[in-house]
């Protein structure tokens, strides 16, 4: 395992191009942080809001669709400009995983609030928030950052995304509330699965 997130976009020739603009105008890889935080916000408020504004539901659940991968965006360009910059610093680590954790629970509540199930919105929040805990307790007691799925960062958002599109795209009778709690369903166990393969791996890397 490395310390940095393996994520094969961050190889793209355009997200170099695109990084590389940044570091030329002095761009701040902690704003960068913040404005996926704000995107995450968004999403979240955008998929709550297909229940509370059922007639407007399509295009809110592509705004939510834009706004996940605009703070997936923001995520991968945050690191790249601060290494590009050469300003990686410790407070940078609280603005690369503080963000994060905000950005997760809201998608993921506001997700549960369209589901028609908060309980399970919040249920999967919670299980995200395990797989980010772990991975960070066990760096600071001396082993290497843990990444490892099935259901990292990247699955989660990529599902969530993928069902944003589904419901604002598929007819009517294919979709409805019990597939999104449905997805939650999935993503909680899932991640719960995770946190513990990075528990036992952690351990066993330590006890090394």
């Amino acid at each position: 395992m490395t310390d940095r997130r393996p994520i094969a976009a961050r190889e793209l020739a355009l997200t170099g191009r695109v990084a590389g603009w940044l570091v030329a105008r002095g761009a701040s890889a902690n704003g960068i942080s913040g404005a996926g935080m704000v995107a995450g916000l968004l999403a979240g408020l955008a998929l709550a809001g297909t229940a509370w504004v059922p007639e407007a539901a399509r295009p809110l659940w592509l705004a939510g669709a834009l706004l996940v991968q605009l703070r997936l965006l923001a995520n991968l360009l945050d690191g790249m400009v601060a290494i590009g910059r050469g300003i990686a610093s410790p407070v940078g680590e609280l603005w690369n995983e503080v963000p994060d954790r905000v950005s997760d629970t809201a998608v993921l509540l506001g997700l549960g609030v369209a589901a028609g199930s908060p309980g399970w919105g919040l249920a999967a929040a919670l299980a995200a928030m395990a797989t980010a805990y772990i991975r960070a307790v066990i760096k600071a007691a001396g082993a290497p950052s843990d990444f490892r799925g099935p259901m990292a960062k990247q699955h989660r958002m990529a599902l969530v995304t993928a069902l944003a599109l589904w419901c604002a795209l598929a007819p009517a009778a294919w979709q409805g509330p019990g597939l999104v709690a449905g997805l939650l369903v999935v993503i909680t166990l899932l991640a719960s699965l995770t946190a513990l393969r990075r528990l036992l791996a952690g351990a066993a890397a330590l006890r090394r």
